[in-house]
């Protein structure tokens, strides 16, 4: 069984890092957490956990550019599964990750590595990555980059059972205010000594994690909570 989900194991996978402000869309600005907010905070990883598997977006900031992930992320078994694109033709392709490192594959339909073009959905790219035979992955473990940030925060975000509300109460985090996405609305939420903050909704549940880095850049995780199936396959992880 997994360990509870805490605001500070999500604050541990970052790098160094510096918060900047944070404007919010509505709201009076910073205050302390209700009880009520505290209690929906902490049902909000338990939330994660029983709508997963379920689809994803990252963006992480590159080098001239953004890397963007569509994903489906299984928050039980700690394995995610999706489609990287840099903007770049040559630099894009099937990733699959856990929480030990990251896998990459530029699978032909051969099965063998080279380019692919792009899925028209989350689901095509899963059931391409359920078709490649393990030799067409190219394993690493993860390092500093933003990406391998955005990828390990992705399985960090659920747990088995609700977080501690009086703790979270006591902890110093804020009500940044409220969001809009999608014509949703959502509170935002700090973390207490991180540059993290948290979109929830009125239920609970996460829609999205942004953290600013310490050059001004922001890596981003939308959950969208649509589930795909069959879910995550296990080719990636399958003995070549």
């Amino acid at each position: 069984m997994r360990s509870p989900w805490t605001w500070a194991a999500l604050a541990a996978v970052t790098g160094a890092c510096a918060a900047l402000p944070f404007l919010a869309a509505g709201g009076d600005g910073p205050r302390p957490l209700s009880a009520a907010e505290a209690r929906r905070v902490a049902l909000t990883p338990l939330r994660t956990y029983r709508d997963s598997p379920a689809e994803v977006t990252v963006r992480a900031p590159l080098p001239g550019g953004t890397a963007v992930v569509r994903a489906v992320v299984d928050e039980r078994r700690q394995r995610a599964v999706g489609w990287f694109d840099t903007g770049d033709a040559a630099e894009r392709g099937l990733l699959a990750w856990d929480g030990t490192g990251l896998a990459v594959a530029r699978p032909r339909t051969d099965g063998s590595a080279g380019p692919l073009a792009r899925p028209a959905s989350t689901a095509e790219a899963v059931r391409d990555a359920a078709r490649l035979r393990p030799t067409a992955w190219i394993r690493r473990r993860y390092g500093p980059a933003s990406l391998d940030t955005a990828l390990r925060l992705t399985l960090a975000l659920a747990a088995d059972r609700p977080d501690d509300a009086r703790r979270i109460a006591r902890s110093g985090r804020r009500h940044l205010g409220t969001d809009r996405i999608d014509g949703r609305r959502y509170d935002v939420f700090s973390a207490a000594d991180s540059p993290l903050r948290y979109w929830i909704d009125a239920a609970g549940r996460l829609r999205r994690v942004r953290e600013d880095l310490d050059d001004d850049r922001t890596i981003e995780v939308d959950v969208t909570g649509v589930r795909v199936r069959p879910g995550v396959p296990e080719a990636p992880w399958a003995k070549g």
